[in-house]
């Protein structure tokens, strides 16, 4: 049996009088690649950034490997973790190779391979000298891809990570993350309202609904009609999606 890499334990999160994480507890295997799926305001992307402390519980606890996250400094956990989301945060004043580099010189470790890197996330090595403003979108995501595991971390949060990309960009990099994730022996966590990006991508998908994990389901699962109401609200959106289109092309 794989080990457990992250297990929420009871976590929840108020912001005033809004509960937006309500008693979470479930574990993830290390190699899995899991997608935290729920309509805005689900509490999925707070739940996410409890793991590596941009948000910490009210109550509860997150264990990485067993361990609290909140035992130690947060700067050294989230050195351990690769982290994307979808407003890139690249540095504008610094080179590509810069940016990549920034967390190991933070943690003076020794430099990353920056050419290997950027051969990982399917970039020329010569985007190392530019600066993020003359790349595409989908050019600065995989900078920030590569960035994330700069540190070597076996851990990848992936929040919303390819929602400002277009369409064809999108389905692409998420194909190629899924890659990257079987090769490099990455637990994933990804974040996404798309469901169709959720069940193409992920080995488990978690429904997220007022706080609380309501669906906890394979793809093929879900595609077969179990996960309850809220989980097959979110199925019956591409499923209703490739049905018209099945009968346009007829």
């Amino acid at each position: 049996m794989p080990a457990e890499s992250l297990r929420f334990d009871r976590v929840t999160k108020r912001f005033g009088d809004t509960l937006a994480v309500d008693g979470v507890s479930l574990g993830i295997d290390a190699g899995s690649f899991v997608a935290l799926v729920g309509t805005s305001g689900s509490g999925k992307s707070t739940l996410l950034k409890t793991i590596n402390r941009l948000i910490d519980p009210d109550a509860g606890r997150v264990l990485i490997d067993g361990a609290d996250v909140a035992a130690g400094p947060a700067p050294a956990l989230r050195r351990r973790i690769g982290y994307v989301f979808q407003e890139i945060g690249l540095f504008p004043h610094m080179t590509v190779a810069e940016n990549i580099g920034i967390g190991p010189r933070i943690a003076a470790d020794p430099p990353p391979d920056v050419g290997a890197l950027l051969d990982l996330v399917a970039l020329p090595r010569d985007v190392a000298a530019r600066r993020p403003a003359a790349l595409s979108g989908g050019q600065r995501q995989r900078v920030a891809i590569a960035r994330a595991l700069a540190a070597q971390p076996k851990l990848l949060l992936l929040d919303e990570a390819f929602g400002a990309l277009d369409p064809v960009t999108r389905d692409a990099l998420g194909g190629e993350i899924r890659q990257l994730h079987d090769r490099l022996g990455l637990t994933t966590v990804l974040v996404t309202h798309d469901m169709a990006e959720a069940l193409l991508l992920a080995d488990r998908v978690l429904v997220m609904q007022a706080g609380r994990i309501v669906a906890d389901e394979s793809p093929a699962a879900l595609l077969a009609g179990k996960g309850g109401e809220a989980a097959q609200a979110l199925v019956a959106v591409p499923r209703d999606q490739a049905e018209r289109l099945r009968r346009l092309s007829r």
